[in-house]
This record gives structure tokens, sequence and C-alpha cells, in this order.
């Protein structure tokens, strides 16, 4: 009596019948509770992934707004550069003016028209004045010096008179006595032969050029835009606060960096002024003492992302919902999905092995393993048209076993089976490149394409062979050479000459092949009257 049969057995309910169901009820509650799992991983997934994409868009954005104000603040420190540029040469030429000829009246009048056109050349331009050794006005672009006036008490003209030198000197603004405007003073000494301080000239750049610069581009309404001396002196801000003027600015973040002589550097944080949050940028003259600083309001340049994570926000909340909803069906159905998708799977996995075995039958001969004459022409089609596109030289061998029908009469249909295997083997392992194709022609005879082989390198390949098949030492008591031999056909196509069809290069080969069996076999001939046949 078997197991199953016992009382004991039925007693104790036990039935392979019952177990079977129960243990695939229990492998689908398992995938129903990993199906819930990963729903639920992939929801929380989705969230941080958003979550990690808002924060990471958001840092882009400051980051392209960090890049924006420095470009913004290197092109205003340009065009400064240029600015004081301008101012600089009109300096040196009023300058070598007075010291080559001197400020009698007639050079005076000389001088009074220059700068005239200097100065209605120069927008920036607010006043042009000189200024003699103490101080008394020789000279205005305004026309007449008002009365009571002189120069001795600005800054500009005391630094002058206790440095010598040609250098130029930017100072902090101050009004101008001619017209009444706020103007940053460029300033030049001017010196006698002897080298002793001889007066100044100087040049009144005008706020209002700056301010109408810095107003005609876009900063958002929290933005600003100042330009600084080296030493933190404030000479101009937009927007345009006449308290401003002056203010010393030394200890701030942005200025801080630029007194350790950072040629640019950006910052971010709140305004001590009026507690806005924005991004800084500044950019130290190389020519001049001075700074220039472009300032965004971050929540301005936040603008965009919020409303991009806002939208965002929305959609991943809609979608999730929509999950969620999706979800349920999906655990509903999700014993039936997964035997589809089994029966799917070994659906799939029978029609792969099918097709691999039909691709293995359409191209492969059965009995060497080799390719088939039906991959064979195609192959050599294919190679056919890359070396003439490519204009490469391209070789054919066409392979007869000599005496074959002799040596299956003798030793039998098959001995003669694994005699040709034991020759395609040698034929694929002097085959080495992956280019090259070995394929059984038909019956006893076999083919080679060599790719990118020329007629050299042809006939040396078909002299290896015939060493290869010499060495096998196969017996063969029907061949007058006592041993198994083959006759070879070599064709070539060179890379300079007519490409022919795959039918003209197969015949050309069989040619040869027929030539070489003619001449008593055991032998290659190729296809080239510039190459003899020779016998090995």
């Amino acid at each position: 009596m078997s197991v199953n049969d016992s009382p004991n057995a039925c007693s104790r309910g036990y039935n392979p019948r019952l177990r079977r169901p129960a243990a695939m009820d229990f492998r689908l509650k398992r995938d129903l509770r990993l199906a819930t799992l990963f729903m639920s991983l992939g929801c929380a997934s989705v969230v941080l992934l958003t979550a990690w994409q808002i924060w990471t868009i958001r840092q882009e954005s400051l980051r392209h707004t960090e890049i924006n104000t420095l470009n913004l603040a290197r092109a205003l420190n340009t065009h400064t550069e240029g600015v004081f540029k301008q101012c600089e040469l009109l300096l040196l030429d009023l300058g070598n003016e007075v010291e080559a000829d001197g400020t009698g009246p007639a050079q005076l009048q000389h001088l009074s028209k220059l700068i005239a056109l200097q100065k209605e050349a120069l927008p920036q331009v607010n006043s042009i004045a000189l200024y003699d050794e103490r101080g008394d006005w020789l000279l205005s672009s305004q026309g007449r010096v008002p009365a009571g006036t002189e120069g001795a008490d600005r800054d500009f003209f005391s630094y002058h008179r206790e440095h010598p030198g040609r250098s130029i000197y930017i100072g902090e603004p101050i009004r101008s006595r001619t017209t009444g405007d706020w103007v940053i003073s460029v300033s030049q000494r001017l010196e006698r032969p002897d080298g002793s301080f001889a007066g100044v000239v100087a040049v009144g750049v005008s706020l209002q050029y700056f301010l109408g610069l810095y107003r005609d581009i876009e900063i958002g309404k929290t933005g600003a835009i100042g330009l600084t001396t080296s030493t933190g002196r404030l000479l101009v801000r937009y927007p345009f606060d006449e308290k401003d003027i002056g203010l010393d600015l030394s200890g701030s973040p942005l200025i801080s960096q630029a007194l350790k002589d950072a040629p640019y550097a950006t910052a971010s944080y709140s305004s001590k002024r009026d507690g806005t949050p924005r991004i800084y940028a500044f950019v130290r003259s190389d020519r001049y003492a001075l700074v220039t600083g472009v300032a965004m309001g971050r929540d301005e340049a936040l603008q965009s992302w919020q409303r991009q994570a806002l939208q965002t926000i929305v959609v991943v909340a809609l979608l999730l919902a929509i999950l969620g909803l999706l979800g349920r069906r999906l655990v509903r159905s999700i014993r039936q999905r997964i035997r589809s998708e089994r029966q799917l799977r070994d659906t799939q996995k029978r029609l792969l092995e099918l097709n691999q075995e039909l691709e293995a039958l359409a191209s492969q001969d059965s009995l060497t393993g080799l390719a088939n004459r039906r991959h064979f022409d195609e192959y050599l089609e294919k190679e056919l048209l890359r070396s003439r596109r490519d204009g490469s030289a391209l070789s054919l061998l066409l392979v007869d076993v000599d005496y074959f029908k002799a040596y299956n009469d003798h030793y039998g249909h098959p001995a003669g089976d694994r005699c040709l295997q034991q020759i395609a083997d040698i034929l694929r392992g002097s085959a080495r490149r992956p280019a090259d194709l070995v394929a059984r022609y038909g019956g006893e005879e076999l083919a080679l394409v060599l790719p990118e082989t020329d007629a050299e390198g042809a006939r040396h390949f078909a002299e290896q062979l015939l060493v290869r098949l010499r060495r096998a030492q196969i017996p063969h008591a029907g061949s007058p050479f006592r041993i198994v031999t083959a006759s070879f056909g070599v064709a070539t196509v060179h890379a300079d000459s007519e490409r022919p069809t795959s039918l003209q290069l197969i015949d050309e080969a069989d040619r040869c092949l027929y030539q070489a069996k003619q001449d008593g076999r055991n032998r290659w001939v190729m296809a080239l009257a510039q190459v003899s046949a020779r016998t090995q």
C-alpha cells in the first residue's frame, strides 16, 4: 500500500491536489503584497524625485542668475573703463598742451576751443577745468568762472600737490561749482620742467551719465547697480539716492572680497539697508581703482521657478491620484496578469529558440557547421558592395577536394562526411579574422571570402591551406598523393579595378579551380595574368 492510500494519510487531511492551489494562492497573496509595496515605493519615489528636480531647478535658476549678474557686471566694468580711459586721454592731451605751451592768453584761448570740441564729443563729461599751482581757476569748459571760487580745497587738488607723478586720480563725487551737478572728478597733475607742481587739469564725469546708462538695464524692481572705489567708497548707485553718495561700503561682504584683490566674485545675502535678499556680483577694474557691482533680487529671480514648481506639483499630485486609482484595479487584476505574463514569457522564449534554430538552419551547413550556399551568396554580394564603396580589395577562394569520389568509394560515405568535416575545421582554423567567411559551396566544394585581401594575401593564404592539408596527413588510398589534397581557384578584386558582379567573380574563381584540376590537382591557380600558377 502506498503512502497516499494509507488511512493515516487520509486521516491527517493530506491531499497533494489541494496543496497545489494553496501554494499558488500563497504566491498570489505574496505578489499582491509586493505589488502594494511597489506602488507605495513608486509613489514615494515620484514624490522624492519631484522634490529633487524642483530643488535642482531652483539651484540652476540661482546659478544662471548669478552668471548673468556677473556677465552684466563685466560688461558694465568694460564700459566704465572705456569712459575713464577717454577722460584719461583727454587729460593727457590737455596736460601736454599746457606743459609744452604754457598758460598765456593765446594758449588759453586755444585750449578753450579744444575743450569745447572735446566736451561735445564726450557725453560723459560734465565740466573741464584748469587750475594753477595755487588752485586758482585758469580755464573752465563753462566759459566763465564763478567769482570767489577756487580749487585748492578740493580733494583731488590736495592729492596731486602732495603726490608727484602723471597718473590720474579718481576722486569721490562732488558738486560741480560751475554746473551744480554731481560729478566724479578725474584729474591729472601738471608739472614744470624741473618736476615741481604746476597745477591740475580736472574732468568732471557726470553721475547722470551713469544713472542714464544703468536706468536702461533691466534689473527688476529690487535690483541695483553701483560703482565704488576699490576702498569701498560709493561713487554712484542706481536706484539713485543722494544720501548714498560717498557711503562707506568697505564692511560689506562684496567689497570685502574686492579688497582681497579678487578680479571678480559673487555673493548672496540680505541687504543691511533694506533687508532684501539679493545675488551680488562685482568686477574689479584692472586699470583703475574701481569696482562695478550688480545686484539682482533673489525672490524676483526665482519667480519663474516658483511658477514652474507649482505647476509641477499640481501635475504630479494629479498623476499620483490617477496612479492610486489605477493601482486598485491593478491589484484586482494581478492574478490574470501574472498568468498572462508567464504565458507570454514562455511563448517568447519558445519563439526565440525557434528563431535561433531557423536562423541556424537558414545560414549553416548541417554537416560541416560552415555557412551554407545561401549565406555565402548573400555575404559575397554584401562584401562586393562594401569593397566598391570603400575601394578595397576582395579575394575569393573556391576549394575542391581532390579525388573525393574515389575516397567515398574506398572508405564509404560516412568516412567521406568525416573527411569533409576535418577539412572544414582546417579552413575554419585558418580564417581567423572576423570578416573572413568559410562556406560549403556544394558537395565537396568549399569557398572562402576574404575581405580587404589583395592578390598577394590570397596567394599566401592558399599556400598556407595547402601546407595545412599536407600536415593533416589524411589517408587517401584512391589518390596518387596517398593523402587527401585539394585544388584552389583564386580570384581577386583589386582596389583600383572594375567591380565585377558576384557571378562574374565566382565564374573567374571556378575557371581557375578547373585549371588547377587540369594541371594535376593539389595546387592553386590565380585569376591574374601577372601571377603564375604554382604547384605545392
